[in-house]
Parts: structure tokens; sequence; C-alpha cells
């Protein structure tokens, strides 16, 4: 046996997986490719647009059945609005499932599933015979089914936009207030002539164009076919899709991980020893047993700090986002407005909240401030708004209340989303819209309620309102913390370059 033979043979087998070649190959194999920012992308804005209308839009037009169905259950505010507070928390928690289940089969089955679910419980729920049944079909079946369809599309839009990512989530998002403003006329139409049970039927077959939406999702092609190898000899996750800049800021766990057991096993010496040999086997059982996770749920975001604050913005956010379009046509019904009139606020709302999506989304992408200066500035005047309400009291009043609380509302959706690629990288979008959502499903939870709460003390809908505002004025500390992180991740890295140079 020659001696070069005898000393491959000796190395241990970890160190022999992956000599420095290959390293250097594989980081030049997943140097991205660009990102289309039109053509096929426009199909993608459009399938996220209806996602937008038949889930959120939904979930704002449902305020429509809510005066039908607390009258029909002789119920309390509270308990009727646990319905929309079941569906948007069950968004929420299950947007990590979502998002695994997007990685490991694809996202166009997702959506169609959760399509198909969606369709089930609202048709189901129509047949309710009592608020618990309310609870499970409309609440948690339709939320889950939301979630499965609404978190995949997003994810799709950031991968196929990254120049004109702020407009693209403006005009997809929307879809919401377009849908908004169809759907709250035509369920009080509906609800007149076929009563709230009939109502939800023609609803549920409505939904079953979310699978049509998931239909249109097709993956994003890369202009390279290279795959991407671990340790373990498996297909790891591409990162082709990702900007270069994204790609190195962020560094994903997994990547580092690769690398670094790469260059532990180029460096061992040729000496093998059954100890060693033991320890890498168990090392490269652990390398793809993580790798293999965190294809599908980046867990390490829970480390991020500037994620986890952003984060608890989402939290106080969502306790005031939700319960405004459940109460505003109860509130205006209290105030002695007739039925098509509360129900016009509601469509008054979604037309200014569609103009702050698109001129806000728009405003977004000249980069004349920073995005999170931008979200803090609406998301303070937002709770303004909202604290003011009770001081509206005839319908013209409520007209002005609607419209402003539509522009700001719109203007704080649009870019709130945008946020989230700029604090973790596009290529953890995925994981992190998952995480975030179910992090912030605490506040969508409680929200409806906790207002509704207050409404049956104070017996007085104004007082929810107000609820809503004070949630989304603590909301912006969360932002301007976040602000300040920012500044300070700068000024380090600022002074890093400075020392190289």
């Amino acid at each position: 046996m020659r001696p070069n033979e005898t000393s491959v043979l000796q190395k241990p087998v970890c160190a022999n997986m992956d000599p420095p070649a290959k390293a250097r190959n594989r980081r030049a194999a997943v140097e991205p490719s660009a990102v289309p920012d039109g053509g096929y992308a426009w199909f993608i804005l459009l399938s996220c647009f209806l996602v937008f209308g038949l889930t959120f839009g939904v979930i704002k037009a449902f305020g429509v059945f809510y005066v039908d169905i607390h009258q029909y259950f002789e119920t309390t505010a509270a308990g009727t609005s646990w319905i929309t507070s079941i569906a948007v928390a069950t968004i929420h928690v299950v947007a990590p499932v979502a998002s695994a289940l997007s990685a490991r089969c694809s996202h166009r089955s997702v959506v169609v599933m959760g399509g198909l679910m969606c369709s089930v419980g609202v048709v189901l729920g129509a047949f309710a015979r009592n608020l618990t049944e309310l609870y499970v079909t409309v609440g948690f079946l339709n939320g889950f089914g939301y979630a499965l369809t609404w978190t995949p599309t997003v994810t799709m839009l950031g991968m196929y936009f990254e120049k004109r990512r702020p407009v693209a989530n403006a005009l997809a998002s929307s879809g919401e207030c377009i849908l908004t403003f169809i759907l709250t006329p035509l369920f009080q139409l509906l609800i007149d002539s076929f009563s709230w049970r009939g109502a939800l039927l023609i609803l549920g077959g409505l939904q079953l164009n979310l699978c049509v939406c998931g239909m249109l999702l097709r993956p994003l092609k890369a202009t390279r076919d290279v795959p991407h190898v671990n340790e373990a000899g498996e297909e790891g996750l591409s990162m082709q899709l990702l900007p270069k800049e994204d790609l190195d800021d962020t560094k994903p766990s997994f990547r580092t991980e690769t690398e670094l057991n790469t260059s532990q096993g180029s460096d061992q010496d040729a000496k093998e020893t059954p100890s060693s040999t033991k320890d890498c086997t168990k090392s490269a059982k652990r390398t793809k047993v993580r790798t293999t996770v965190l294809k599908y749920v980046d867990y390490t975001l829970i480390t991020n700090g500037r994620f986890m604050v952003y984060s608890m913005f989402g939290v106080f956010a969502a306790l005031g986002f939700f319960a405004p379009s459940l109460f505003l046509v109860p509130y205006a019904r209290s105030k002695g407005i007739e039925e098509y009139q509360a129900a016009a606020l509601m469509s008054i709302s979604a037309v200014l909240d569609l103009f702050g999506r698109v001129f806000f989304g728009w405003l977004a992408n000249l980069r004349l401030v920073e995005t999170v200066q931008q979200l803090t500035v609406t998301v303070i005047l937002l709770g303004t708004v909202l604290l003011l309400c009770p001081l509206a009291t005839s319908f013209s009043e409520l007209v002005a209340f609607s419209a402003a609380h539509g522009l700001v509302y719109g203007a704080t959706v649009a870019i709130h989303i945008t946020v989230l690629p700029e604090v973790v990288g596009v290529q953890r979008l995925g994981s992190a819209l998952g995480f975030f959502m179910l992090i912030r499903s605490s506040g969508g939870l409680l929200g409806p309620p906790i207002a509704g709460f207050f409404i049956d003390k104070m017996d007085n809908y104004g007082t929810g309102f107000l609820m809503s505002g004070v949630a989304l004025i603590v909301s912006a500390l969360f932002l301007l913390i976040l602000h300040q992180m920012n500044r300070r991740s700068q000024g380090t890295k600022s002074r890093d370059m400075d020392i190289q140079s």
C-alpha cells in the first residue's frame, strides 16, 4: 500500500467528507440569481390580492353579521366577538405550521388545502345551533384555513419581488380594502334576503376561490440548477433566490454550522482514534438533524433581539387592529344610524384604506425615511384617531372618523410586513412570518374580547375604541426601541468597516 493511500485511510471519517475545495464550490453554488420583479410575479401579486380580500377582507366585513348573530343567540358583546377573535388568533397560531408545510410540500398545495378548509368551516357554521359551534366552525376551522392560504402566498410574494417589494405588498394588501368595500353591503343584502345562515352558505361558496389563488402560485426557478449538499449527503435548502446583501447580513445558522464543520474537518490531523471517529459521527448526525429542522422552521429567530422587539410591537398592535372593524357597525347602530348607512361606514373606511395602502406603500418605496420611522408615525396617528372616536355621534361625524381611520390604517398595514424582511433578511421571511404571526396571536385573540368586556361593563361601544387606541400607542414604543437598535447596529458595522480599511 502506498503512503498516500495509508494517510487517506487513517483520516477520521468526518474529516474526509468535505475537503476545502468542495467547500469553496458549495459557497459558489449558492450565489443568488436575480429576483424577477416582473413577468409572472404579477400573477403572484394577483393571487395575493385575492387572498387578502377573501381572508382579512371577510374578517373586517364580518361586523355586519355581528348584530344579527348577537340578537339571534341573545348573548353578550364579548361572547359574540369571540367568533372573530378565535379566527384571528388561529391565523396567527397556525402560521408557523403553514410555513413548515409549504417548505415540506409546496406553497400551491398548502393554499389549495386551506381554501377547502375555509369553505367547509363557513358552510358548517351556517348550521350552528349555538355560539360554541360557531367558535369551532367560523372561528377555528375558518381561521385555520386562512392561515394555510395567507402565509404561503405572502411568502411567495416576498420571493418574487425585491426592488418593488413595498409597492407589491401595498398593492396585494389593497385586496383587503376593495373586497371589504364590496362585501360589506353585499353581506347586509344577503342577510336581509336569506338571513345570516343563508349569507354564510353563500360566503362558503365564495371562499372556494382561494383554491384558484393557490393554483396561480408557481415555484420561482433559479437561473442555475446547482444543488446544495450538506455533510450527510442530503440536499439542503437552496439559497439561489436570495439577494446577496441579505445573504451576507443574516447568515443563517445552519449554513454557518455547515461551513464550520467543513473547516474543522479539513484541519484535523490524519491520526485516527476511536473516540474522534465516534465524536465526528455524532456531530454529523446532530448537524443533519438540525439542518433538516431549519429547512422547515428557523427556530433560531427567537434569539434575534430585533425580531423579538418587533414581535412585541405586533402583539400590542393586534390588540387594537381588529376590534374597531368589528364594532364600528354596532357602534353606529347604537347611535341611531340605520343599518345600510352603518354598513356604508365600513365601505367608506375601505376606500380610504385602499388609498392609504397604495400611496404610503409607494412612499415607502422611495426610501425617503427609514421604514421603521414611517411605521412609527402611522401607528401613533392610528391610535390617536381611535381615541377620538367616541366624540363622533352623528352620521357625518362617523363618516369623518371612518375616513380618517381607513386612511391611517391603510398606511400602517401597507408597510408593517415590509419591515419584517428588513429585520431578519428575505431568506428567513417564511419562518419569520410564521413566528411573528404566532407571537402576535395573543393580541389577535384577546383584542376583541377585551374590547367587548369594556363595552359590556360600560354599556358603551365607544370604550372598545378607547382600548384599541391605547394598545396601539403602546405598540409604537416598541418601534422606537427597534429604531434605536437599528441605529446601534449600523454604527457597529460602520466602525468595523473603518477598522478593516
